[in-house]
C-alpha cells in the first residue's frame, strides 16, 4: 500500500546548504556595496570640486568695475566646498584653492582656477589610502575674461 505523506513531513537532505550558499556569497556582497557606496561618495566629492572651480572661476571672470582678487576667488571655491562636500572623518579636511592669472587681467586672458581636496574614505578606501596614500581629488576650471 502506499502512504500518503505531506509535503511538511518529507525529511530536507540539503537543509542548511542555503545558509553555507549565503555566507559564501555574502563575503563577496559585502565588499562589493561598500565599494559601491564609498566610490559614489568620491564620485559626489568630485562633482562638487569641479562646480566650486566652476563657480570661482565664473565669478573671476565676469566683467565688473573692480575685478576680484585672487581671495574673494578663493573664498568663492571655499564657500561652495563648505556647503557641499561630504566627509566621514572627525577632522574634516580643507579643499586647496589655486588661482593663477595675469597680474592686470584684460579681456581674452585666462583665469585658472585649481581645487584640490584629499578625499577621506569610510573602511575600504582606507586600506588603499595604506597601500597607495592619501586620495587627492583635483578639478581645474580655465576661463577667458570678459
Amino acid at each position: 500500500m502506499n502512504h500518503y505523506v505531506p509535503y511538511k513531513s518529507r525529511k530536507r537532505p540539503s537543509r542548511g546548504a542555503s545558509a553555507v550558499e549565503f555566507s559564501l556569497m555574502l563575503l563577496w556582497l559585502v565588499p562589493l556595496i561598500f565599494g559601491i557606496v564609498e566610490t559614489s561618495i568620491a564620485l559626489y566629492d568630485k562633482a562638487v570640486i569641479t562646480n566650486a572651480s566652476r563657480e570661482a572661476a565664473r565669478s573671476g571672470v565676469v566683467m565688473r568695475k573692480d575685478r576680484m582678487s585672487d581671495e574673494e576667488i578663493r573664498q568663492v571655491a571655499l564657500k561652495y566646498c563648505a556647503n557641499y562636500l561630504t566627509s566621514f572623518s572627525s577632522t574634516k579636511a580643507s579643499p586647496g584653492v589655486d588661482v593663477q592669472r595675469p597680474a592686470s587681467p584684460a579681456q581674452g586672458d585666462l583665469l585658472t582656477v585649481t581645487v584640490t581636496y584629499p578625499y577621506t574614505a569610510i573602511v575600504l578606501g582606507r586600506l588603499y589610502e595604506k597601500w597607495n596614500g592619501p586620495i587627492q581629488l583635483s578639478a581645474t576650471t580655465v576661463m577667458a575674461y570678459e
